[in-house]
């Protein structure tokens, strides 16, 4: 064991109500590969960017997709949708099992600002466990430009991340170096899943263990089918990079106080940064 077969849905959708389509997706590429365990798809690929659009969770959308879960009798990684609750309104990726039960939902911690507008950052973690085959955590887009998340969910146990993405920027090759190191540094497979189409420029890209870019895809439609071995994960953490580095362990064993981290170590030199907010026009 120690396995997981995942298909990452790289769709070209618009900003509009997704719904029918992603449901018909996630039954077509069970079809067509019926031994997938799980499906990912893009962050806010459901109902577009608009806030207006948020939901309450649970509700009848979550209630669609543990359905689909449920059918087709696996793992679904729905991507994200901004959810209402109470006064607030998160980016929010639900995770649901092959009984179509909501185990887990990740709350963007790092919402896009300044442009990501009126949307509420969380302080949560999720790393999930998927029966005989590894741990798994979750991001969403841009928390994957902060690194202390993804060390913090390898401290749990991950031994893949899936990080839901939307961009639309000319960053994205920034990106697809940020998900290589991310692996790297961390021994773990980086699934970094973008949208195409209307809403995003694709280049999807997963990243092994060793560093290795395992798939990167075009800016078009890509239905990217591929094979988590959590064994070579253990055995990567184990002997390290083709015999070499081995940095979780040595995270774990540098007797090292970083002083950005202590309680009262306020901004530092970050408060000469001034105001996080859209740049002005040059004159």
């Amino acid at each position: 064991m120690g396995y997981l077969a995942v298909a990452g849905l790289q769709l070209e959708l618009g900003a509009e109500d997704n719904l029918s389509v992603v449901e018909e997706e996630i039954d077509r590429v069970k079809k067509r590969f019926p031994w997938i365990q799980m499906v990912v798809l893009p962050e806010l690929c459901t109902y577009g960017t608009h806030t207006g659009m948020a939901v309450q969770l649970p509700g009848e959308v979550e209630n669609c997709f543990r359905e689909a879960a449920k059918k087709n009798a696996i793992w679904l990684l729905p991507g994200s949708i901004y959810e209402r609750r109470d006064t607030k309104v998160f980016n929010t990726a639900p995770v649901i099992n092959p009984e179509g039960e909501v185990i887990a939902r990740y709350r963007k911690q790092y919402p896009f600002y300044p442009y990501e507008k009126n949307v509420a950052g969380s302080d949560n973690f999720v790393v999930f466990d998927v029966p005989g085959a590894g741990k798994i955590g979750l991001i969403i887009c841009y928390d994957i430009w902060f690194p202390e998340i993804i060390r913090q969910l390898a401290w749990m146990g991950a031994e893949a991340i899936i990080a839901p993405t939307l961009t639309n920027t000319i960053d994205r090759d920034v990106e697809l170096a940020i998900s290589r190191a991310n692996a790297a540094t961390n021994q773990l497979y980086f699934f970094g899943l973008n949208s195409a189409g209307r809403l995003g420029y694709g280049k999807s890209i997963l990243v092994g263990p060793d560093g290795t870019v395992i798939h990167q895809a075009s800016a078009g439609r890509d239905i990217i089918t591929v094979e988590f071995d959590f064994n070579h994960v253990r055995r990567v953490r184990e002997r390290g990079l083709h015999g070499l580095g081995q940095p979780l362990k040595s995270f774990r064993d540098a007797d090292i106080t970083y002083p950005v981290y202590q309680p009262g170590a306020g901004a530092g030199a970050f408060a000469e940064l001034g105001a996080l907010e859209v740049p002005a026009r040059q004159k």
